[in-house]
C-alpha cells in the first residue's frame, strides 16, 4: 500500500509538470497568433497543474481538509472562464483570425499531452477518492476540447473567420465551469474523499 501511495504521487507530480510545461508552449502560441481558444486552454492547463500539484500535496490530509481543498479547486477552475471571457471581449475590438497550422499543430500536441495524462490517472481514479477522479476527468474532458482546437485550425484553411476560435474558446469555459460545479458538489457533505 505504501508503495501505490508513493507512485501515485510520482505519477501526480509528473502530470503536474506535465501541465506546467504545455502550458507555457500553449500561452506563448496564442499571444502569437492571436488565438482565444487557445488562450482558454493555455489558463486551462495551469488550472490542471495547479489541482494535480494540491492533490501531491494533500495525499495524507483529512477527509475533512481535502473537502476545503474541493472548494479552493472548484474556484481555480473558474479563473480560466474569466480569463477567456476577457480575451474574447478584446478579440471583437481586434478581430484577428489565427493561423490555422499553427493552432492545429498546437491543439495536437495539447490532445497528446491530455491524453497522456488521462491514461496516467485512470489507474488511479478511485485512488483517494473524488479529488483524484476529478484531476482523471479534467484530463480527459480537456482532451475533447483539444480536438475541438484541431478543427478549428483545419476549418481555418477553408473558412477565414474569428468564429470557430471563439466558439471553441466558449465550449471550453463551458467545460470548465462544468467542472468546477462537479469538484464543488463533491466536496459537500458527502465530502471530496468519499467513494463513488
Amino acid at each position: 500500500m505504501h508503495n501505490k501511495e508513493d507512485l501515485f504521487r510520482k505519477y501526480v507530480l509528473f502530470v503536474a509538470l506535465a501541465n506546467l510545461s504545455y502550458f507555457f508552449v500553449e500561452f506563448f502560441v496564442a499571444r502569437e497568433i492571436s488565438s482565444a481558444s487557445l488562450f482558454a486552454d493555455s489558463v486551462d492547463f495551469l488550472e490542471d497543474a495547479s489541482v494535480n500539484s494540491l492533490i501531491f500535496i494533500a495525499v495524507n490530509w483529512t477527509v475533512q481538509n481535502k473537502a476545503r481543498l474541493g472548494k479552493c479547486l472548484a474556484i481555480i477552475l473558474v479563473v480560466p472562464a474569466l480569463a477567456f471571457l476577457y480575451t474574447a471581449i478584446q478579440k471583437f475590438y481586434l478581430p484577428i483570425i489565427p493561423e490555422p497550422s499553427l493552432l492545429s499543430l498546437t491543439g495536437l500536441g495539447a490532445l497528446l499531452v491530455n491524453m497522456s495524462c488521462a491514461l496516467i490517472l485512470a489507474r488511479f481514479r478511485y485512488h483517494q477518492g473524488n479529488l483524484t477522479k476529478a484531476a482523471f476527468l479534467s484530463a480527459r474532458n480537456d482532451a475533447l476540447a483539444n480536438i475541438g482546437i484541431i478543427i478549428t485550425g483545419l476549418l481555418g484553411f477553408i473558412w477565414p473567420s474569428m468564429w470557430p476560435d471563439l466558439i471553441v474558446g466558449f465550449l471550453i469555459m463551458a467545460i470548465n465551469l462544468d467542472a468546477a460545479k462537479e469538484i464543488w458538489d463533491a466536496s459537500g457533505h458527502h465530502g471530496i474523499n468519499s467513494k463513488p
